[in-house]
């Protein structure tokens, strides 16, 4: 079975014990009517060329592949690539997905679109969607994320789009998309929900999936034009887990090549102190679907912390619980102080300012790399770049003094 097959082998929605669909009965026939047309698309050559135009001409693909020469030689190991997600337009991995599922919208007659967001990377993809396809666009925003993303706020009301703030919980992520879930009970016959990440109910672990697989599938192309060889560990940051997934299942069948996503391990493992999912929680039911969740002794979900805000959130994607049990795929914290070094370390040896989230993957890369040997191959997921982070970067750079 060649890695296009796995990445378009339906599952009935779950990924061993894990997926699903736990949704009032409101959203069932909207996910039923966004299934058929995932899968009809998907065989639709015509929805193919549309999809694969769009990710050149606006999403700016393929994305570098880039040789990271002065922190290789800095850390003294393995060879260090990037796979430049940072580079695409709107300045992150999300456009791919955003794109796809946009497609989908008109292909369902629907008007408009609705987003959740926590960094602000996924809303301002949304939002370029929208304006592209002439969709109306809302997107649901904690107002914590608010405070720490205000670029991307202003991008996205530049945009076109509607900014809903959300002042219920914590304010950030997990708050977003609940009410990002209220809205769509409540106007489903008109409107589709793009959500941003491999998690919630059947097709959209599946399916985001698949529209972010182009990051690993020219990662491998590249990779065995650069190199003739493809890399010994793929490192990628996980919150829900979508650029993950799209560099991991390409090459998910290739037994030679390891795969660590790394987790908001925040101030501490202690409960309310991080993000760390795979690596603290256990299954349960989050948004829509059955995975890894962070609860308290009650199992409620239990409040979360990271200095990112794109992985400050309690759940995961279903397949990535299901290679956490498999073992396919090593799942470990990275901690606020370390994801801000790693911003310092990548900007002053590649002049590459990383976003937060993708600041945690290059982290366990400063890890790792010294451990290995000159001939081994590390490939990060740049996931996105942190012009959106400075100012938070410099709040928190400052407070170390």
């Amino acid at each position: 079975m060649t890695a296009k097959d796995y990445a378009l082998m339906p599952r009935n929605g779950y990924f061993g014990p894990y997926g699903g669909r736990f949704v009032p009965e409101t959203l069932i026939s909207a996910l039923d009517q966004l299934e058929r047309e995932y899968r009809r698309a998907m065989a639709d050559p015509i929805f193919i060329d549309e999809f694969d135009r769009c990710l050149r001409q606006i999403a700016g693909r393929p994305s570098e592949l880039y040789f990271a020469s002065r922190l290789t030689q800095k850390l003294g190991g393995a060879k260090i690539y990037l796979k430049r997600e940072d580079m695409n337009h709107t300045g992150a991995h999300k456009i791919n997905n955003t794109l796809g599922q946009a497609l989908l919208t008109l292909r369902m007659g629907k008007k408009r679109v609705i987003a959740e967001t926590g960094a602000g990377q996924h809303g301002v993809a949304t939002a370029t969607a929208a304006a592209v396809f002439g969709l109306e666009c809302e997107v649901y925003m904690g107002t914590e994320d608010i405070r720490r993303q205000a670029l991307n706020v202003f991008r996205m009301q530049l945009l076109g789009a509607r900014v809903a703030p959300v002042s219920s919980g914590q304010c950030t992520l997990k708050d977003a998309l609940n009410e990002a879930m209220r809205d769509w009970m409540g106007s489903v016959s008109g409107t589709h929900y793009i959500i941003g990440s491999v998690a919630g109910p059947a097709p959209f672990p599946e399916m985001v999936r698949e529209f972010q697989s182009c990051i690993g599938r020219e990662a491998r192309r590249q990779m065995l034009s650069a190199e003739g060889r493809l890399p010994d560990l793929l490192i990628a940051c996980v919150g829900g887990g979508s650029n993950a997934a799209g560099l991991f299942a390409p090459m998910i069948e290739d037994e030679s090549v390891r795969m660590v996503g790394v987790e908001a391990g925040g101030r501490s493992l202690k409960l309310g102190d991080h993000a760390a999912t795979l690596s603290a929680g256990a299954p349960g039911v989050l948004h829509g679907a059955k995975s890894y969740v962070l609860q308290d002794a009650d199992g409620n979900t239990a409040p979360v912390h990271s200095i990112s805000a794109g992985l400050d959130y309690p759940g995961v994607g279903p397949e990535h619980a299901y290679w956490k049990d498999t073992g396919r795929v090593e799942y470990l914290p990275c901690s606020d102080e370390q994801a801000l070094d790693a911003v310092v370390t990548l900007a002053h040896t590649e002049g590459i300012i990383p976003a937060l989230e993708s600041a945690h993957a290059v982290a366990e890369a400063v890890v790792r790399a010294p451990k290995m040997g000159k001939d081994r191959i590390i490939l990060i997921c740049l996931s996105g770049r942190g012009d959106k982070d400075c100012n938070e970067i410099a709040m928190l750079l400052e407070k170390r003094k």
